[in-house]
């Protein structure tokens, strides 16, 4: 039987071709250039944009030693070498300091700086995100996206041949359809050279959450729409548009394009069919958007004033000079399609399977006798043996359950008090009772790997916060984030407080 992926990825090749003849392949880039809207960014961690394009994909820095290597394609044209990734991060800790522009103007993303709302770094800076928090498979090939939790942003506030004033542009990207919050504001697109809001129409970017504090969509969201500043935009109007769908879809592809007096948003599944346009029409009647005033930054995972309460994950995506046509978008689905996206394994290392019992203990030398374990809702390490009371050994006692907010990872329900499980608040970790809200089963979701220092240990990092790890730190349980702003982030014995021998639980 023919793998339907691969099926569903020749048939995608062969409708591209048939869209744009002339082209004898073509990835994204090439599709925007023979449709004379050429890409001006174009920014991706998992693979090339271009069919000729061999150059650096994307940046990362490992905690060990704070040294850098750059992450190409295994091929022209081809997917990211997520395996020199994996080789250079080995035994530590790994984040994304710069994403590439594959299109020649140099419009790079890196580590964006405070504005109207400050990041969270010690100088008002914003995180960068962690190098293995969504991976993926193309095409069977294993690559990284780029994971935007609360207070990570990227930005470029000296874009070459974006758009300014009310001149056209379009924009693509592929997002993960289920990761997403109504923090203002997961955004890539065009915006504010300032970092601050300068008033109404000096933005236009690709927006994917469930905010509806200024417009909304069907259902309950999450819902594709424009941020074009002071206004999250469904529709003509700053409200409701019963046009704008819900969506589902694990990976999708966003769309938002402009041109004067006119924008358009339109979206599809990643992995099959095509687009469908959720809106076509006038700007928005409200003063400041007709013309509108682009200033030609570049954002990714924030708002334009670097408002960064907002999640989300971006695997690829263009900006482009001129107001693409739908041939052009159709073109560029097929392409999304025929790159085969897929969900990877996002565990690994010894002892855990969904409904077993386990207990961590420390490796940490000198505290190698202590075990995870609570004390009423506190969270922290004690002394455990097999002459410990029944109780303790209880405390210090998990059970796997499937994780709550991502079915690839666990949750750990604790043994002496059932429907209660192991969360982080505020990077503090605590026992919770389970109140079936987004956030808690988000704080309640772990994903165990290998230890950071080998020898069969297991560390266990925060799947809302991928740069976050489960550390003992003074006898207290943290998410801690190697060389962090925190007390409990020190970097000193960070690999080894991260480190956790996995066995039977006690009780």
């Amino acid at each position: 039987m023919v793998n339907m992926a691969i099926r569903r990825g020749w048939q995608s090749v062969l409708s591209l071709a048939s869209v744009l003849p002339s082209l004898t392949y073509a990835a994204p880039c090439d599709i925007y250039a023979e449709g004379n809207t050429p890409c001006v960014a174009a920014h991706s961690t998992t693979r090339a944009l271009y069919s000729s394009y061999s150059g650096p994909l994307y940046q990362v820095r490992r905690g060990s030693d704070n040294t850098t290597t750059v992450v190409s394609p295994l091929s022209v044209g081809g997917v990211a070498n997520a395996d020199s990734q994996d080789r250079f991060c080995a035994g530590t800790t790994c984040l994304i300091t710069i994403i590439y522009d594959q299109s020649g103007h140099g419009n790079h993303l890196s580590q964006a700086p405070p504005g109207g709302f400050r990041g969270p770094d010690a100088n008002g800076y914003d995180n960068v995100a962690s190098a293995i928090g969504a991976p993926v498979t193309l095409n069977g090939k294993k690559a990284y996206g780029v994971f935007i939790s609360p207070g990570t942003g990227y930005r470029n506030n000296v874009g070459s041949g974006i758009a300014r004033g009310d001149a056209a542009e379009g924009m693509y990207a592929v997002l993960d359809g289920t990761h997403f919050n109504s923090g203002c504001c997961f955004d890539y697109g065009n915006a504010e050279t300032s970092n601050t809001d300068t008033g109404n129409g000096h933005m236009e970017a690709i927006y994917f959450g469930n905010s509806n504090y200024w417009g909304s969509g069907a259902g309950s969201g999450p819902w594709l729409m424009a941020d074009l500043e002071n206004g999250l935009f469904s529709g003509q109007g700053a409200k409701y548009n019963g046009g704008d769908p819900s969506i589902s879809h694990r990976f999708f592809t966003a769309i938002v394009k402009g041109q004067p007096g006119r924008w358009a948003l339109r979206g599809g599944d990643g992995v099959s069919g095509g687009l469908n346009t959720y809106y076509n029409g006038p700007r928005p009647s409200a003063s400041g958007y007709n013309p509108m005033k682009k200033e030609g930054s570049i954002i990714l995972g924030i708002g334009g004033d670097n408002s960064v309460s907002a999640q989300g994950t971006f695997y690829e995506g263009v900006m482009t000079s001129g107001y693409p046509s739908d041939a052009s978008e159709n073109a560029v689905q097929a392409d999304v399609v025929a790159a085969g996206y897929a969900v990877a394994q996002m565990t690994s290392g010894p002892g855990f399977s969904v409904g077993n019992v386990r207990s961590f203990r420390v490796t940490t030398s000198g505290y190698d006798t202590r075990y995870l374990a609570h004390s009423g809702s506190t969270v922290n390490t004690q002394v455990v043996s097999d002459s410990s009371s029944t109780s303790l050994k209880k405390a210090a006692s998990w059970t796997l359950r499937t994780g709550f907010a991502n079915s690839a990872c666990f949750s750990f329900e604790s043994r002496d008090a059932p429907g209660s499980y192991l969360r982080h608040y505020d990077f503090v970790l605590q026992l919770t009772a389970n109140d079936g809200s987004k956030t808690f089963k988000e704080d309640s979701t772990f994903c165990p790997q290998a230890g950071l220092t080998g020898q069969g240990t297991s560390s266990i990092r925060a799947w809302n916060y991928p740069t976050c790890w489960i550390r003992h730190y003074d006898n207290v349980g943290y998410v801690a984030r190697n060389g962090g702003m925190h007390v409990f982030d020190n970097a000193a014995s960070f690999h080894a407080d991260v480190s956790w021998a996995v066995g039977p639980g006690f009780a």
